[in-house]
């Protein structure tokens, strides 16, 4: 076997193309997009570069057919505040073989160690978590766009090699055709009746104060979480900028108390009910595929990522908000499944707002870490 680096266009397109070998006969896979996963190894593209840096290999067999992949990362951010200096792999793929793995899991791991790394998370991605980020323990359906999707086996290397789950991040479904259950409608009704309770879905003119509220709220619900980083401007407007080709700004919604930005949620079409049509690749003759299946519409939504400052999160913000996301999208007749991904185990309060919505189990993704001996 040998391990190669990644440093030029041809061991990109390497990169990419060991997933769709490791995935060829497998029906529940969908292509990510290969202009997403090398815009995370962009600097031009991912901010992340500025404060951290990163790297990949491929491997091949003794015939020189690609088996496997990984990347390594350290974001200087975060890197120093566990117990020790801490790093992340991600972009795993692999055939069923142990040794592979281990050696990929080795390459990654001996890189680390020489910045100073003494520990790995993984599989994680060189940005924000709402992306490219768990190890799929249970699930094992088509994922909804961003979410990542491996084999059963993958576990077991994981969990051989040393690796301790870290926590565990869970994906609930909401039938979108029967009515969310009474209780929290009567909540929703309450809130939007308050005084001084205002909501408003996102718009692209406005994107620069859509920006700044989405900031000051998520900074304020989840700063008390372990390890927080602030989220910043610039990756905030790179976010809706990769989401504006799938966006239908009125099911991004915000809430307002008296003017002060309190809550929001994020929810998209679902993507991959289009890429899957295209294989990764948004050529002309895939962009024609995106358009035509764009206009055909997809009928699952996923909930990206939600926040409310911790002064309002006793005050039912939520359930209007996703009343408002109701009112817009049940009469369109096009949507029939909300998929709330993901959830850290460690987050009560987010578990218990699936529940209330009627939310059931969909998926469940581990984040995992392996401190070096």
């Amino acid at each position: 076997m040998k391990i190669t680096e990644v440093t030029d266009k041809r061991t990109s397109q390497a990169f990419l193309n060991v997933a769709r070998v490791i995935y060829r006969n497998d029906p529940n896979w969908i292509c990510p997009l290969d202009i997403d996963i090398e815009a995370v190894f962009n600097p031009a593209k991912n901010n992340f570069h500025q404060h951290g840096e990163a790297i990949r290999w491929i491997l091949t067999d003794d015939q020189n057919q690609p088996i496997g992949r990984i990347a390594a990362f350290i974001n200087n951010k975060k890197a120093y505040q566990y117990e020790q200096p801490t790093g992340g792999i991600g972009f795993f793929e692999c055939i069923d073989q142990q040794e592979a793995a281990f050696l990929l899991f080795d390459t990654a791991q001996n890189w680390l160690k020489t910045k100073g790394m003494a520990a790995m998370d993984g599989p994680i991605n060189f940005g924000e978590n709402d992306n490219f980020w768990g190890l799929l323990a249970e699930g094992f359906v088509p994922p909804s766009y961003g979410m990542n999707y491996n084999p059963p086996y993958y576990k077991k290397f994981f969990d051989d090699y040393g690796f301790k789950t870290l926590y565990e991040q869970i994906t609930n479904h909401v039938d979108i055709i029967k009515p969310f259950p009474e209780r929290f409608r009567k909540i929703a009704a309450w809130v939007s009746q308050k005084p001084g309770y205002e909501f408003k879905h996102f718009e692209s003119a406005k994107i620069d104060q859509f920006a700044a509220d989405f900031i000051e709220i998520y900074n304020d619900a989840w700063h008390d979480f372990e390890n927080f980083v602030p989220i910043s401007h610039v990756t905030i407007l790179e976010s809706f900028r990769m989401m504006k080709p799938i966006m239908d700004e009125n099911l991004i919604w915000f809430a307002y108390v008296n003017g002060e930005p309190a809550s929001f949620v994020v929810i998209l079409p679902d993507a991959n009910q289009i890429f899957k049509h295209i294989d990764g690749k948004l050529n002309l003759i895939g962009k024609l595929k995106f358009l035509y299946y764009r206009w055909r519409g997809v009928n699952r939504m996923r909930a990206v990522v939600m926040g409310t400052k911790q002064k309002f999160q006793k005050h039912g913000l939520e359930s209007g908000l996703f009343i408002k996301l109701g009112d817009y999208a049940l009469p369109l007749n096009q949507y029939a499944e909300l998929e709330l991904s993901w959830v850290g185990d460690f987050n009560d309060k987010m578990i218990a707002l699936h529940h209330s919505m009627g939310g059931v189990f969909g998926k469940k993704h581990l984040t995992l870490r392996y401190k070096f001996q």
